[in-house]
């Protein structure tokens, strides 16, 4: 029975841009935000695929495994559009100290993160769409790169901290500041 099942898992490399292109550039577009680097990247995704034909083992189906080569892409572009903590340091729009009381470690009250109102109304979610894509953009690459890789991949930090080659203190000043800049930007611009 497993034989049959994965003799049915035959890649059919002809059909791939018909059926996968707008799916894969969506998802490469969703993460990049670089309508023409996430066209190449697709391109490449095919590219390295027909390459890999032989090493398809069937376990997946052929969009799973184009999304996952795809994946790695994405990665392989944060890692050379990062250039390390000493960058991200140079380019942070928010120093931390306005917001938190020295004395204390609690929220200035000039800086209290306000209520975000939550709604069911599809315009407005997509008006906070385009705004937080907005605010990423905003962010340095490394900062961008690591705070997609965790909240929108849902990457273990091991992975990110290795594929990024960055260390887990370095990790989460970024992550941290990533937030603290995101809450920031979405104040100034959605609230």
């Amino acid at each position: 029975m497993l034989n049959s099942t994965l003799e049915t898992q035959v890649l059919k490399p002809q059909l791939w841009v018909a059926h996968y292109s707008d799916y894969l550039y969506g998802y490469a577009l969703s993460r990049i935000n670089d309508p023409e680097l996430a066209m190449d990247l697709v391109q490449d995704t095919f590219l390295a695929a027909l390459q890999k034909v032989e090493g398809f083992e069937g376990k997946s189906t052929e969009k799973t495994w184009l999304t996952a080569i795809l994946k790695y892409k994405i990665i392989d572009v944060y890692r050379k559009k990062s250039s390390g903590l000493r960058n991200a340091e140079q380019h942070h729009e928010v120093e931390e100290q306005d917001f938190f009381d020295s004395g204390d470690g609690h929220w200035n009250t000039a800086h209290r993160p306000a209520d975000f109102v939550s709604t069911k109304d599809p315009l407005v979610e997509k008006e906070f769409e385009n705004i937080m894509q907005q605010c990423l953009k905003k962010l340095p690459n490394l900062w961008f790169a690591v705070f997609t890789l965790k909240h929108v991949e849902d990457e273990l930090t091991e992975q990110i901290c290795s594929g990024l080659g960055i260390t887990p203190t370095n990790f989460w000043v970024i992550m941290h500041r990533a937030k603290l800049n995101l809450r920031s930007c979405l104040q100034k611009n959605w609230l």
